[in-house]
């Protein structure tokens, strides 16, 4: 049997922690399966007495993690520490100058410094694994990078952060508000004290854009995305989808047009017959629409520690049956010298429509301007329903429902911008993007 992998952990969270102990629950089926065994020989992290539930006797530990990076006892430099900047970025740039392979879960550091990191891994000749930086336990990067080989992707969306999606999921299945659902995750640990990393979009954005560049070949562009969250969905919101045949679900959509390539984050209202929409809680799912394979949909626990663990093992199996010399897979799907400047699509129509809410005052002519101004904007409507004064509060205000046929992005924001000038309208609008299934035949 060859010699041993020696891994150095730099990051004892809860990843970190259950990493620790799968590795030494499965030493001997790793060995056989890998063809060698996978020794954790050294870590980094902040307290040394903290007791984590492993047996770390045998290890040499390092207070910093850049000194582990550089002279650590190790073949391979495991970052768990997360963020773009600091300890992350500086100890993995050193674990690769040095020639050591790197397994990562750290999506915003591949977000503003993949492009970098590759190209020092793939002039070391080293591997940078990162199949945990996006949905969890969901083998998506793998199928990019290596399994869609020969497919062109036309299209990548998907459900990537938990924290969202059970948000969501729990104010449909129980009728409570954001707020209190938001309270509820973070009690259960789904979401951190300070959330707007997970709620305002950004964490799925970080992913996306890593995605996006797997997919197309072209920079990471993470600073370029359309984005919003779902601080500002209502339980209003949830109830007219219901009503409408929609479920509410934040997804990260990516896709190629003639123009350039289209990121974009958001709430949107998907079939409720539709797979996507039965992905429920914090759970995670990942589209890929290519012209080979056609489309294949991947659905797993997107977060938590044994799932997160569980990917940066296999990205550390990879590493320990590599031969070699052997010719590697380029780090992002494609060599980073090649990888094109990211080019942004032109605004273009949304085929699915939008679902648009708006509270007015309730008096004559208000239902008529709205119906004028989105035909004034080009704006064609599906239905536009005024809802019921039981459904209101206060009674002086009314609610109106409407819903597009295909229309762009930029004739919605002029309409709704009309309608707040002229004056009836209370708090801001709801707008919502629709996506219907695709038509078969």
């Amino acid at each position: 049997m060859a010699d041993a992998l020696k891994i150095g952990i730099a990051g004892l969270g809860t990843v970190g922690a259950s990493l620790v102990r799968i590795i030494q629950q499965k030493s001997n089926e790793l060995a056989v399966t890998c063809g060698r065994p996978i020794t954790i020989t050294a870590v980094s992290a902040r307290d040394r007495a903290r007791d984590r539930g492993i047996d770390l006797s045998t290890v040499t530990w390092f207070d910093r993690p850049e000194e582990l990076a550089e002279k650590g006892d190790i073949d391979v430099f495991v970052e768990l520490m997360g963020g773009a900047e600091g300890a992350a970025n500086v100890s993995v740039r050193a674990a690769l100058q040095r020639g050591l392979h790197v397994v990562t879960a750290n999506k915003a550091l591949l977000a503003y410094h993949g492009v970098e990191l590759a190209t020092i891994a793939e002039e070391k000749g080293s591997l940078l694994n990162f199949e945990a930086a996006v949905a969890g336990g969901i083998p998506v990067i793998k199928a990019l990078r290596e399994s869609l080989t020969g497919n062109s992707v036309s299209r990548i969306y998907g459900i990537m952060n938990g924290t969202c999606n059970y948000i969501l999921t729990k104010m449909e299945k129980e009728g409570l508000s954001f707020a209190e659902c938001l309270k509820e995750a973070q009690r259960l640990g789904y979401a951190e004290a300070d959330p707007a990393f997970d709620i305002e979009g950004n964490d799925t954005a970080h992913k996306l854009s890593i995605l996006t560049t797997l997919a197309f070949g072209n920079q990471i562009a993470a600073d370029d995305i359309y984005l919003e969250g779902i601080t500002n969905i209502s339980i209003e919101d949830i109830h007219a989808a219901a009503e409408l045949g929609y479920r509410i679900k934040l997804l990260g959509v990516a896709q190629r047009t003639d123009t350039g390539i289209e990121q974009r984050v958001h709430p949107t209202m998907v079939p409720v017959d539709s797979v996507i929409a039965q992905v429920d809680g914090v759970t995670n799912a990942v589209a890929i629409e290519s012209d080979v394979l056609g489309e294949l949909l991947m659905v797993g626990p997107g977060a938590g520690g044994s799932a997160t663990a569980s990917s940066v093992l296999g990205d550390i199996a990879d590493i320990a049956k590599s031969q070699p010399g052997a010719q590697r897979v380029p780090v992002l799907g494609h060599p980073a010298a090649t990888l094109e400047p990211y080019r942004k699509a032109q605004m273009q129509s949304h085929e699915g429509g939008y679902f648009i809410r708006l509270t007015v005052l309730d008096r004559t002519g208000v239902f008529a301007s709205v119906a004028t101004l989105m035909a004034e904007n080009n704006i064609s409507l599906e239905s536009i329903v005024q809802r019921s004064k039981q459904h209101l509060a206060p009674s002086h205000h009314q609610t109106i429902i409407l819903v597009t046929h295909a229309t762009t992005e930029d004739s919605v924001r002029k309409a709704v911008a009309s309608i707040k000038s002229e004056g009836y309208l209370f708090g801001e609008p709801q707008v919502i993007r629709i996506e219907r299934p695709k038509e078969e035949g």
